[in-house]
């Protein structure tokens, strides 16, 4: 596919993923215009094409992705997690010790350096964790290609279960919006904290601050009735596609290649903390009023752009996903340093 011209790839990218996309949709899938783009992209990837999203426009995606989630949030969204902040911490430290063990298990039982396990194997946001790695001695295409490797387990495999677990209800929330509806000075409002967000996070350094930012912004607007955000559908799919070829084109072919050798220890480590985290939700089940899919996305370890998708699409709890994913996000950020030296110091090979 590489030989082929860059418009023709872009061609395929794009007619293949509208198909997927909107053949999933019509099987009520959550977040099936993130799921149909992300596949073919990973298809691509793998045949070698040469296509890539520019960093701009992934990070305008995550800006229209955070005006979109401020429209659910509240200051309610604290009261949940002060009231049961003992199980909320200790949800927290739960999932921060299975990531480290699962990190210290890929490096004793595969040719992993111990940098590069201890960052690819953290449950935080696939992007912050990437752009981190490298101050800390990974080797960065690997930790990416780990990292987005869970991110598409996690997406498919939460999208699978609002499926079954939602049945013909998943998914129809969106598809009853009006895709072109008639807009208003709010839209251009709405774009200004989005290109606010996306041009402070990355300038502050504050990981995923293109997403959080006009997350924070949007909601204190929204919430206190200053201001009504204006995220119209066709705005959201293109956010959403963006995101999608942005994760799945990084699996490239030479990136594949060189983690085939330690691709099954990945893939166990993988679904291990998936497993894992399941058990969490369904303990959380039975000490919160919340519903399973809610505890699910709030405690999978996915990027936290794409648990928002699915989580927009499945009609769960999306206050309490998106502070528990959060709250995650900023602990393993803290802890993350640590964590990846602990490992590269004690996890020494079984093998060489």
């Amino acid at each position: 596919m590489e030989r082929l011209p860059r418009l023709i790839q872009w061609s395929i990218l794009l007619l293949a993923s509208l198909a997927l996309g909107f053949g999933l949709q019509s099987f009520h899938i959550p977040a099936a215009l993130l799921l149909g783009p992300m596949i073919v992209g990973v298809a691509m990837g793998l045949l070698g094409a040469t296509v890539r999203i520019a960093k701009p426009l992934f990070i305008a995606a995550q800006a229209v992705l955070g005006c979109m989630i401020a429209q659910s949030l509240s200051p309610s969204i604290l009261t949940p997690l002060l009231d049961d902040w003992p199980l909320v911490l200790l949800v927290l430290a739960a999932t921060l010790l299975a990531s480290g063990i699962s990190g210290w298990c890929l490096v004793r039982f595969s040719r992993l350096p111990g940098p590069t396990g201890a960052w690819g194997s953290s449950p935080g946001g696939a992007s912050a964790m990437v752009a981190m790695a490298g101050d800390f001695g990974a080797d960065v295409r690997l930790v990416a290609f780990m990292q987005y490797l869970r991110v598409l387990f996690v997406a498919t495999a939460a999208a699978v279960v609002a499926r079954i677990g939602l049945g013909d209800e998943a998914g129809q929330g969106s598809a009853a919006l009006q895709w072109f509806p008639p807009l208003d000075w709010r839209f251009l409002a709405t774009l200004g904290v989005a290109a606010a967000g996306a041009w402070l996070g990355p300038r502050l350094r504050i990981p995923s601050g293109a997403l959080l930012l006009p997350m924070i912004l949007g909601a204190a607007l929204h919430s206190s009735g200053a201001m009504a955000l204006q995220v119209p559908e066709w705005l959201l799919a293109l956010a959403y596609t963006l995101i999608g070829w942005s994760v799945g084109l990084r699996f490239t072919r030479p990136i594949f290649l060189l983690a085939l050798r330690t691709l099954p220890q990945m893939l166990v480590s993988i679904v291990a903390l998936m497993a894992f985290c399941g058990l969490l939700a369904w303990m959380l089940t039975h000490f919160l009023p919340v519903d399973m899919m809610t505890a699910y996305l709030a405690t999978s370890p996915g990027g936290l752009d794409t648990v928002a998708i699915i989580a927009a699409g499945s009609r769960v709890d999306m206050s309490f996903v998106m502070a528990m994913q959060t709250l995650r996000l900023f602990t393993i950020l803290l802890t993350g340093p640590a964590m990846a030296r602990f490992i590269s110091n004690r996890a020494s090979p079984a093998s060489t």
